[in-house]
């Protein structure tokens, strides 16, 4: 492949303007690509002033920093999709405003893309570093069927890690879901619309750096969200009725929101859902014995934290 014939490539780094070291970081790891073809880096502050100073960290005509305002409503979703729009790149990436790409994370990627022409999408693997330690995830297989999405979450596949072509984003995939309740999972339901069309292609490398802070997330404890999005979830995409451990996970996880709130009657409903889905569901189980009081919302609240899950 000549150096003409690498496609253009934006990424998209969304940020509140709260964390700047952080973000010139992340631009600094895009614009050292080592990568033959045009990147354009978008950073698109939501609800915050552009930082223009970042613009002068661009690298020649094949190396483009811009700034923006979202202009669309409040929320990662949506200023992702400002920025999808605002770019004209064949493909497009995504990185948070505290991760990084590593080196020869876009390379291998658009390789394993031109690899299978039918393929729309693409994703690698990560490394979170903690205080102190760092985390390796790797999917095993050179690609993620809806299948595997439907019966995992398939964490192995972390939105920076993202490459999709434009014109799939706005043809048959779509944008990112600005309906989903409170952007839970947006990035989870954009590789399962995804793979509704093909599968994702998986390049098997370290292609991103995440940074974790704690073990806890933003979602952690905002139980209402997370319910009603995995609610949202169930609805939209009725393939979770075939696969049943899929289903009860997910059911599983709006029964334990829902009875971590005190809602009992919706928790155990949905915990009768999960178990006669998968009798294995251990959520079920747990939503029980919080109904009987055998255990409590604390008790529950510290082992989540301690295995870095929201639900």
């Amino acid at each position: 492949m000549s150096d003409h014939n690498w496609p253009s490539v934006a990424a998209v780094i969304c940020s509140r303007g709260d964390r700047a070291v952080f973000l010139r970081e992340a631009v600094e790891s895009i614009v050292a690509q080592d990568y033959p073809g045009r990147i354009t880096v978008m950073v698109v502050f939501d609800r915050a002033e552009p930082d223009e100073s970042l613009t002068e960290l661009g690298a020649g005509p094949t190396r483009e920093v811009r700034v923006m305002l979202s202009d669309r409503r409040p929320g990662l979703p949506a200023s992702r999709n400002a920025g999808i729009l605002a770019t004209d790149s064949e493909l497009v990436g995504f990185c948070d405003d505290d991760d990084a790409w590593l080196p020869g994370k876009l390379t291998g990627q658009v390789k394993a893309l031109r690899a299978r022409p039918r393929a729309l999408f693409a994703s690698c693997g990560a490394v979170t570093m903690y205080d102190g330690w760092s985390a390796e995830c790797m999917w095993p297989k050179p690609q993620i069927a809806h299948a595997d999405l439907l019966m995992s979450r398939v964490k192995e596949a972390n939105a920076d890690s993202f490459l999709v072509y434009r014109g799939a984003l706005l043809g048959p995939i779509g944008l990112f879901s600005e309906e989903i309740p409170g952007g839970f999972a947006e990035d989870y339901e954009m590789l399962l619309r995804a793979a509704r069309h093909s599968p994702i292609v998986y390049a098997h490398q370290v292609g991103v750096r995440v940074r974790g802070h704690g073990r806890t997330s933003h979602f952690t404890g905002d139980w209402e969200t997370i319910a009603e999005a995995n609610e949202w979830l169930l609805s939209t995409y009725p393939e979770f009725r075939a696969e049943r451990r899929g289903f009860a996970r997910v059911a599983g996880q709006i029964s334990l929101a829902w009875g971590m709130l005190g809602r009992r009657g919706a928790a155990l409903h949905w915990a009768w859902r999960a178990f006669l889905a998968n009798p294995l569901e251990i959520r079920s189980y747990v939503v029980t014995a919080l109904a009987m009081r055998a255990v409590s919302r604390s008790w529950v609240q510290r082992r989540l934290n301690a295995a870095g899950a929201t639900s």
